[in-house]
């Protein structure tokens, strides 16, 4: 029987913090190029720091010719990125930073794996979801997103000119019978104009829009705040510590709430099974909670490079379930072809959705209508049902 009554801590950083804006860029490359080719392959990582971005990596388009075209585009890409984000620092300025690519073409040892519709490396993915939220995410890394999605709104917006891009958020959580009821601790470190804002100063700035985004009554008299607690924060973002793609993948899933496999999501094209895998058993573990087969649902899938076929599927409901665990591991395997090929064709990956994902979650968001979060519908809730 899991724990009913405890204290679980999570924690997010925004689209301005140095990691997630080398996720972002890392992710916008692999958008053009998949804008250009649904089947382009893109393996990109980024690093920033101090007025410096460098982009590495593979990429391959069946025209090869082609490719030194794209090369061209990599320097207004990264400086799109790093103005939509809204840096423009003396030390990190989106129009006079140094951009340098070392991007190069697609290993053939790897892409001849791939052609056979095998997945792009050896490795395992976890999937996870439980009915705490209406986004069926665990509750702390869920609304530590939402509170530092709706401060870049603000920020962006104009309405708060004082708040700067880089920041991050933590909540601790106090669950009674599995489902949270307070917030015990509440950390926001945010970067800020002024050097004379004291942390006082920003708690004012900041706690309309924190009380606005957390559900009532989880903010007590109990709860502590601390916001900005080491005090000053003006030098942020890359200026202040340097970047690196694929650096914050617990704060991408589920905040430690659940198991990880390891691999980073962002600037892989959907052939390699750390992303796709990895969004494929979110969405099977979703929808196995959405239909009432359980509580909590984490689904385990294991590959190998070159091989089509997973080579095991996991299923565990915690001692929630309404069905035995192996029950739902063939339930799933029916129900969806987790073949790399069947998941891209089943969620529609091979197309430019993938900038969206690199700051505040890949999961708990709402489905869109050009395919962007396909993962997170839940319409194998019957199938699922008919198949146990």
């Amino acid at each position: 029987m899991s724990r009913q009554n405890y204290i679980f801590t999570s924690e997010s950083v925004s689209e301005g913090h140095p990691d997630k804006l080398c996720d972002r860029i890392s992710d916008a490359v692999l958008d053009a190029f998949l804008a250009e080719e649904p089947n382009a392959r893109v393996a990109c990582e980024t690093f920033a720091t101090t007025n410096r971005v460098v982009v590495g990596g593979e990429v391959g388009l069946t025209d090869k010719s082609r490719l030194a075209e794209y090369m061209g585009k990599i320097d207004g890409i990264v400086r799109d990125c790093v103005r939509d984000i809204g840096y423009e620092q003396d030390e990190f300025h989106w129009n006079t930073l140094g951009v340098q690519n070392y991007l190069h073409p697609q290993s053939a040892h790897i892409s001849q794996g791939v052609d056979r519709d095998g997945a792009g490396d050896q490795g395992i993915m976890f999937g996870y979801a439980t009915d705490e939220t209406p986004e069926l995410m665990p509750a702390p890394i869920q609304y530590s997103h939402a509170i530092l999605r709706r401060l870049a709104e603000v920020r962006k917006s104009g309405q708060e000119p004082s708040l700067r891009p880089d920041a991050k958020s933590q909540l601790s959580l106090r669950y009674e019978n599995g489902k949270p009821v307070e917030v015990t601790s509440l950390v926001l470190s945010t970067q800020h104009a002024d050097e004379d804002q004291t942390s006082d100063h920003i708690r004012a700035i900041v706690e309309p829009y924190i009380r606005e985004v957390l559900p009532s009554g989880w903010l007590t008299e109990r709860t502590e705040w601390w916001i900005n607690p080491t005090g000053t924060f003006v030098i942020g973002g890359p200026d202040g510590d340097a970047g690196l793609t694929g650096r914050k993948i617990i704060v991408d899933t589920y905040g430690g709430a659940a198991p990880h496999g390891g691999g980073a999501f962002s600037g892989k094209d959907p052939t390699k099974v750390d992303r796709s895998a990895a969004y494929a058993a979110r969405y099977l573990a979703k929808n196995v909670v959405a239909a009432g087969l359980a509580k909590r649902c984490v689904i385990q899938v294991a590959y190998a490079i070159g091989v089509a076929k997973p080579l095991a599927i996991y299923a565990d409901t915690y001692g929630t379930g309404e069905v035995p665990e192996a029950q739902i591991e063939k339930a799933v395997m029916e129900v969806m072809d987790l073949t790399p090929r069947g998941i891209r064709t089943h969620l529609d990956l091979n197309r430019p959705i993938y900038q969206r994902t690199a700051a505040y979650g890949h999961f708990g968001r709402a489905p869109e209508a050009d395919g962007g979060f396909s993962w997170e519908k839940t319409d194998l809730v019957e199938a699922l049902r008919k198949a146990v």
